[in-house]
């Protein structure tokens, strides 16, 4: 080896030294550190999620409306299923006062009838008795209004007649107009007009014809009545039965936990199968005191106003009975709320009509295509009220490009 290649590797020996002994220096010293690795992002799953948010295009705004959130009345309410009757207290056995033969009717089933209007006519034989009671009656008041008369003119000459005697003919024509009086009230009752008793004691003829007409104005809903039929006070069926249809009793089937929240007076809604789109109003006017044992429901009784007479007795309706007065909430129409795979529901909220971010709500109430909104949105902003899916279905999968 020459003696230059001898100074060389001496000279590197050298700084390599130098070089060991200034880090060993600097370890001891503590003024140099050797660098940290660099530590793994922690997992997604540990930091809050952010607000998803969608951007839309101008011609993509035509899919969805934007409107201000706003508030709506809730009432609270329950359902339950029921059917349509007859008020029983506007509808009428029509039976006769007294006992006999049915002659002739003058109505049919379904005919819309007034008070005091004819039904049928039948022969009565205790009408004969009265009227022939009636009749001997003002014979007899007759007779002695004439010898109360006569007896007068011969006492007023003294001749013949004595004070007794005057005094007991006024006696006997007193009691003859009495029992007339009372004969006429008898066939009164039958019906007769003070016209035709009139007619019956002039012409001293007995009409044996009954005629019973309806107490209420209405439609006859129930028809037993063929001639020749021996009709009596009380023995169904009887021949006519006349309804006022302008009121129709819905009887409810309720729930038996939902039973201590039905109350008399509560307003009702009823939808009917035969009329799709339209709801009838009325309210409960009874509840009934004892629960079916067999279902578990309480009957309640409803009255709905029924003018032109559309509903008919047996036809089923689902009722809704307001149980609470109604309470002012947030609100949000059913298209502006989105079930998501999890369950929750959202809706898409903006401020500048071009971004949209999803939120989470909580409904509670819902009436008349609209959510009651308890938590998630506050009156005035600005929210997605038709088309909400769509932007949760561009969340999801967004469009490529």
């Amino acid at each position: 080896m020459s003696p230059s290649e001898i100074n060389k590797r001496a000279v590197v020996t050298a700084v390599g030294a130098a070089a060991l002994v200034a880090v060993v220096a600097l370890v001891k010293s503590g003024s140099a550190q050797p660098a940290a690795p660099v530590a793994p992002p922690p997992p997604a799953a540990s930091n809050p999620p952010a607000a998803a948010s969608v951007d839309l295009t101008p011609s993509q705004l035509n899919a969805i409306r934007i409107e201000p959130v706003g508030t709506a009345l809730f009432p609270e309410e329950k359902e339950a299923v029921g059917s349509i009757e007859y008020v029983d207290d506007l509808s009428v056995q029509v039976f006769p006062p007294y006992q006999g033969k049915l002659l002739k009717t003058f109505a049919d089933l379904g005919d819309q009838v007034q008070k005091g209007q004819p039904l049928y006519t039948i022969d009565s034989p205790d009408l004969v008795q009265a009227e022939s009671t009636l009749i001997g009656d003002a014979a007899t008041l007759d007779l002695t209004t004439k010898e109360l008369q006569r007896a007068k003119e011969l006492f007023s000459t003294n001749v013949g007649v004595s004070e007794r005697e005057l005094e007991q003919a006024l006696n006997e024509q007193q009691t003859a107009e009495g029992a007339l009086n009372a004969a006429r009230k008898a066939v009164r009752i039958f019906g007769k007009a003070e016209t035709e008793i009139d007619q019956i004691v002039g012409s001293r003829k007995i009409d044996s014809t009954l005629v019973v007409a309806s107490p209420i104005a209405g439609r006859v809903t129930a028809f037993n009545a063929p001639p020749g039929q021996l009709v009596q006070p009380g023995a169904a069926p009887a021949p006519f039965t006349v309804s006022d249809l302008s009121v129709k009793w819905m009887l409810a089937d309720v729930t038996e936990s939902d039973a201590p929240l039905c109350r008399e007076g509560d307003p009702v809604r009823a939808t009917i199968l035969a009329y799709p789109g339209r709801a009838f109003a009325g309210k409960i006017t009874k509840v009934y005191p004892a629960v079916d044992p067999a279902t578990h429901r309480l009957t309640v009784r409803c009255e709905i106003p029924d003018p032109t007479n559309e509903l008919r007795p047996g036809m089923l309706a689902n009722f809704v009975i307001q149980v609470h007065a109604p309470i002012e909430s947030t609100a949000l129409p059913f298209n502006g709320v989105v079930r998501n795979g999890d369950g929750s529901l959202s809706c898409w909220v903006t401020t500048d009509r071009y971004r949209f971010t999803r939120v989470f709500v909580k409904i509670g109430l819902a009436h008349d295509g609209q959510y009651q909104v308890l938590d998630g949105l506050q009156p005035g902003q600005l929210a997605v009220t038709d088309g909400a899916i769509f932007l949760s279905n561009l969340l999801e999968a967004p469009p490529s490009d």
